[in-house]
């Protein structure tokens, strides 16, 4: 599709959706576990609804990391996200804990012992992609979906807009011609707002965060501007909706331009593929199209459960490619251990790195200085080059 002509759109969430909500508490528990012992196992999902909030599901790590621990995370995220609601208070929900011990058949196949090396903790299909639409080399509609939203919470949280809720969520319809963005055909915000705001007053709050992310003369015509088409949305968060983990893998990753193998990320360490491969084939892809080598890059992995090394390694240029994909394919196993022990070693994921990620996506972010985002570096570049002897 990207050769013609045609009109294409991805959403966002806000960090106070429902479903964000409990990718929040679940990766600030993988944190809380990471902190104590980096090679503590966890995979944790969490359920919310009005004043209540479940947790569930199987860890390995150090005993002091009780049920009251992890409760307490839940309700400092909750914080965090600024829910304060009858319907949803940080303080006044019933959490309830039901997480347990990892199960020894799972930890078998897993481990690393004697001759064999660490294992994928679970079978499946990833997908990593770059493209350069935009400077974080990520499809626009979804770049810019979580820009606006993210415009949104930092006035909210600043107390610029004291009238602005934590629930949000975004639209992004972008035109494009011979294959290249060039304007905003739809967009569409809903925001969660205090009962003292009309529908006109939210509007022209909205307004100015879309205009100031959007390109100079990207933004769409006013009638198809949608700002809470329904009208009211006053009540929100998991008062208005139950929320779940893994929920929004397509916001989580490229907005619907590029495949995805099916797996969430939040709630599980970095043995688990479908987070770590996930992000080593952003990487890859990423890299691949910093380095000129392409102007669109999908990267497949695949893996079973207990087994080190990828069953295979897939890479489609779109067309674009300056060299050929099969040699393309052959080097990025070279320049980089696919192995889950190889992922983490090289993009360092042990670390407690992961409740940011829970919001505006995980891909097409900065690199920190205490390894967040990692797979967004693009320190594979000059390697690349040098090996297809690119300069």
């Amino acid at each position: 599709m990207w050769k013609r002509d045609f009109v294409f759109t991805s959403e966002s969430v806000s960090e106070g959706h429902p479903d964000k909500v409990c990718d929040r508490i679940s990766d600030a528990i993988v944190d809380c576990f990471l902190t104590e012992d980096p090679f503590a196992r966890v995979a944790v999902e969490t359920l919310c609804t009005t004043n209540f909030i479940a947790l569930a599901g199987e860890v390995r790590g150090p005993e002091k990391l009780t049920h009251e621990r992890l409760i307490d995370v839940a309700r400092h995220c909750v914080r965090e996200i600024g829910y304060e609601q009858p319907g949803f208070h940080w303080r006044d929900a019933e959490v309830r804990c039901l997480v347990h011990a990892q199960s020894p058949d799972i930890a078998v196949g897993v481990d690393a012992h004697g001759n064999k090396d660490e294992g994928a903790g679970d079978q499946g299909i990833m997908f990593g992609f770059a493209c350069n639409e935009t400077t974080v080399l990520m499809p626009a509609p979804i770049y810019y979906a979580h820009a606006i939203l993210k415009s949104l919470a930092e006035a909210r949280h600043s107390g610029a807009e004291p009238g602005l809720g934590p629930d949000a969520k975004s639209q992004v319809t972008l035109r494009y011609i011979n294959g290249r963005p060039v304007g905003a055909t739809a967009v569409v915000v809903s925001t969660q707002h205090s009962d003292a705001l009309s529908s006109d007053d939210v509007r022209e709050i909205v307004r100015p965060h879309v205009v100031n992310v959007l390109p100079d003369g990207w933004m769409c015509d006013e009638a198809h501007f949608y700002v809470n088409p329904t009208g009211r949305f006053v009540v929100g968060g998991p008062d208005g909706d139950a929320g779940l983990t893994g929920r929004k893998i397509i916001v989580d990753t490229y907005g619907g331009a590029a495949p995805h193998g099916g797996g969430a990320f939040s709630g599980k360490d970095p043995t688990k593929v479908d987070r770590s491969a996930a992000y080593a084939a952003r990487y890859l892809a990423k890299n691949v199209v910093a380095a000129g080598l392409a102007d669109r890059c999908t990267i497949q992995l695949s893996y079973a459960i207990g087994v080190s090394h990828p069953l295979s390694v897939y890479v489609d240029t779109h067309g674009t490619g300056q060299v050929e994909e099969d040699r393309l394919a052959d080097v990025l196993m070279q320049v980089i251990d696919l192995s889950p022990r190889g992922i983490r070693t090289r993009l360092q994921l042990n670390r407690p790195i992961y409740a940011r990620t829970a919001a505006y996506g995980h891909f097409g972010r900065v690199p920190e200085p205490d390894g967040g985002f990692s797979w967004e570096a693009t320190d594979l570049v000059g390697e690349l080059r040098g090996l297809f002897g690119e300069r």
